[in-house]
């Protein structure tokens, strides 16, 4: 298996994120790095404050981007950016705990404001290398 890890791939206007890795959760919680980088570097994003977030679908793909979708909520109404995350899925429940801090506008630059997560280029699903994809485009 590749090693876990995030990117990003591009959608015309837009941002495609995409999350790889060992388990299905750790594959959410790589896609929640993209979509952080997407706004700014997450390693300039010191997690400070947890804020646990839940959501549930009729399937993974919906769960994925309810959980994208519930992140940038949080980052929107709480002006937080987020660089630490642990992802808890019991079929088609997910229960996550995400850690970041306060957005700085000086310290964290942010390039864009993601509105929000979409059903483009959607998928969930296990590789065949063994590793686990989540991937759609947000809305920036």
């Amino acid at each position: 298996m590749s090693a876990e890890r995030w990117e990003h791939f591009p959608h015309e206007a837009d941002m495609g994120v995409r999350g790889l890795g060992a388990t299905l959760e750790r594959a959410f919680e790589q896609a929640a790095l993209a979509l952080t980088a997407v706004v700014t570097d997450p390693a300039t994003v010191t997690p400070l404050e947890r804020v646990s977030l839940a959501c549930e679908a009729p399937d993974t793909e919906l769960v994925f981007v309810d959980w994208l979708n519930a992140l940038v909520y949080e980052m929107a109404t709480r002006s937080m950016l987020f660089s630490r995350f642990e992802v808890r899925l019991q079929g088609h429940r997910l229960s996550a705990k995400a850690w970041g801090e306060a957005l700085d506008i000086a310290r964290h630059h942010p390039a864009v404001e993601v509105k929000g997560a979409t059903y483009t280029a959607l998928k969930v699903a296990l590789q065949p290398d063994g590793a686990w994809l989540a991937q759609c485009v947000v809305d920036v």
